[in-house]
């Protein structure tokens, strides 16, 4: 029996206040899923799983067993938090609720879970935008989020008065072999190392980090499927920079690639999300306000050329994802409520607009076979 393709989609349901100052009406109604047909690319509307207050990342267990949420908002049971979310997956691709807890910090952003390594899934992490800090939760095993096992608050600022005034940690992502976790944090111009503990708490604090361009603003990195690469975009410069990996938590910078042509008007426009093709030869990169995907060609030594880019064929392009088989790029256009897919043209990594479909203010975007 062939195994199906479901897109999980995180969607702002509640008003919120950005970093940037500017509010966001949030019109979603919760997770969206859909199947995908792989083969013409069709997304066709599976359930919305509602009464979850802006669940704006996704992860899925990589058994597909469990879906956990961040729920970014300022405020959680009366205290300065957000929250995260557990969800046992059905067959067929629905959800149904488990637990919800406090992450001990304001407007989670991103959350990740271990286990593609060992094949057994111990912690999730979420990373808290406003106030800073990183929080680790030891999962049961029936799904559920246990108590917090791990926190840690990052501390300092940067250059940009604005922006930077404190830590915002931005996303957390492991090497390759989940010996170390990464924290690009934008609020500092640091990606702060974390080495993992995965019979113990989860995390433990390391000395090292890795300081980032001031200004730049570090939000989310990939690593190269060898390991031996390390891409990180940069929200504040709408950048790429490009560092080699030790496999031991060191990072060293090799290359720094702005996105943006010299004399093109940046106001209004910040870095978004990048990913990184199966097989290592292509990077893919969103920047909101020019709402573009750009198209990086990568080198034999790691480093990135721009190939080309595509209008997301939306605004502000928050979050998009390749699906597993590396035939799509799904991306969600935050501001204009919809999904475009295109097709990654297999020879040169090119994208060609397919389709869209309309969801309500859409954030992130997770796909799984089942």
């Amino acid at each position: 029996m062939s195994k199906e393709l479901f897109v999980y989609i995180g969607s702002y349901t509640q008003p919120i206040l950005f970093g940037n100052g500017n509010v966001l009406n949030g019109k979603g109604e919760g997770i969206y899923i859909y199947k995908m047909n792989t083969d013409t690319g069709e997304l066709s509307h599976v359930s919305t799983t509602r009464n979850v207050p802006n669940p704006s990342y996704l992860v899925l267990s990589p058994d597909g067993k469990f879906l956990y949420c961040v729920n970014e908002l300022k405020e959680y049971e009366g205290r300065l938090s957000g929250a995260a979310s557990a969800f046992a997956v059905y067959p067929g691709g629905e959800l149904r609720f488990l637990n919800r807890l406090a992450t001990e910090g304001a407007d989670p952003c991103h959350v990740n879970i271990n286990g593609c390594v060992s094949g057994k899934s111990t912690h999730v992490t979420v990373t808290n935008f406003t106030s800073g800090s990183v929080c680790v939760f030891p999962i049961t095993l029936d799904g559920f989020l246990g108590e917090p096992s791990r926190f840690f608050q990052h501390e300092g600022k940067s250059v940009n008065p604005t922006r930077q005034k404190g830590p915002h940690a931005h996303s957390l992502i492991f090497d390759k072999d989940e010996k170390y976790a990464f924290v690009p944090d934008l609020g500092i111009d640091k990606i702060v190392l974390y080495k993992t503990e995965f019979e113990g708490r989860g995390l433990a604090i390391s000395e090292s980090s890795f300081d980032s361009a001031p200004g730049s603003g570090p939000r989310h990195c990939v690593f190269h499927p060898s390991g031996r690469h390390c891409y990180a975009i940069n929200e504040l410069d709408i950048s790429v920079s490009v560092m080699d990996y030790d496999g031991a938590g060191g990072l060293v910078h090799r290359q720094t690639i702005s996105l943006v042509p010299d004399g093109t008007d940046k106001s209004g426009s910040i870095g978004a999300d990048i990913h990184i093709s199966a097989l290592g030869t292509a990077v893919y990169a969103s920047v909101r306000g020019l709402d573009t995907l750009y198209i990086l060609n990568v080198e034999p030594t790691g480093l990135l050329s721009l190939q080309g880019t595509v209008p997301s064929g939306g605004k502000t392009p928050r979050n998009f994802a390749l699906t597993p088989d590396g035939k799509y790029l799904i991306a969600a256009n935050q501001d204009t409520d919809n999904l475009v897919v295109f097709k990654i043209e297999a020879s040169t990594g090119d994208l060609k607009k397919l389709l869209e479909v309309q969801v309500p203010t859409p954030v992130c975007v997770r796909t799984y076979f089942m």
